[in-house]
């Protein structure tokens, strides 16, 4: 009787470390495969509105995610989106489209809704614009 306990001590444990374990199905908006962890689920996102592009003085200086910025890099700044995201960028006004990860956060100047690496804008517009109408959209990379 004492080894029957036991064992049902044990599952018991099991069962309630398993449950406790469990992913929440809870789902958000703003969850997106990530580059560097595998599990995270993908998402829809879809949003139009304006993007710029990092000035030249932030080469070299770190990242929100602790990478340092590199305006060569197919990068962006995201508010929400989780890291390593990977987007298509596409210009409404000639339908040049690039790949970014969002590796930063931003932007903070009002009615922008990404902030892409010089390369990046470069990709899809003339960096001499500055600021251009884009649609951007989350995709499995």
């Amino acid at each position: 009787m004492s080894l029957s306990l036991k064992n049902l001590l044990i599952l018991f444990v099991v069962i309630t470390v398993s449950a406790c374990s469990q992913q929440s199905t809870h789902s958000s908006r703003y969850t997106a495969t990530n580059a560097s962890s595998p599990s995270y689920p993908s998402v829809s996102y879809h949003a139009k509105g304006k993007a710029s592009y990092y000035a030249d003085k932030y080469h070299g200086r770190k990242t929100a995610n602790g990478e340092r910025f590199n305006q060569r890099a197919k990068t962006a700044a995201h508010k929400k989106l989780p890291f390593g995201t990977w987007l298509r960028v596409t210009n409404v006004n000639n339908g040049k489209t690039v790949i970014v990860r969002v590796n930063d956060r931003g932007p903070f100047v009002k009615g922008r809704i990404i902030d892409l690496s010089k390369s990046a804008f470069s990709a899809i517009a003339n960096p001499r614009e500055g600021v251009v109408d884009v649609v951007v959209d989350v995709i499995d990379h």
